[in-house]
């Protein structure tokens, strides 16, 4: 996780500990908000936020939750993770799995281009 992440965890775990105290619950995410309070947060919830916190950014288009993890993804395809990385990374139980979320950015394409040597370094035993 970035330190943003982390960041915005500190303020939620202090938030709700402000307002349920020491117990609780042992979910990770819990309503602080809306009834009943210290239940699990539902994936229906999760979709209201970022729907209201894409609005307030004036966003046009909708985000959806699975766009934040596609992005995730992506990122870590571009921080030259690999295949199986993101397949545990994301949860998934097969390789292909993970497949889509490759998107390569035309600098790691450039980068890979670079790689492969030319028949003159070849030649030359440049690139040997």
């Amino acid at each position: 996780m970035d330190f943003l992440v982390v960041q915005a965890f500190d303020q939620y775990a202090a938030e709700r500990h402000e307002r349920l105290g020491a117990g609780g619950s042992d979910f990770l995410l819990v309503n602080l908000f809306r009834p009943p309070l210290s239940s699990p947060v539902t994936p229906d919830a999760i979709g209201d936020l970022i729907d209201a916190l894409a609005h307030r950014a004036g966003l046009e288009e909708r985000v959806a939750p699975h766009r934040m993890r596609h992005g995730f993804a992506s990122n870590v395809a571009d921080a030259d993770g690999t295949l199986d990385e993101i397949q545990n990374l994301l949860g998934q139980s097969q390789p292909t799995s993970a497949q889509p979320y490759l998107h390569p950015s035309p600098g790691r394409l450039r980068a890979a281009i670079e790689r492969v040597p030319t028949p003159r370094e070849l030649v030359d035993g440049v690139g040997q």
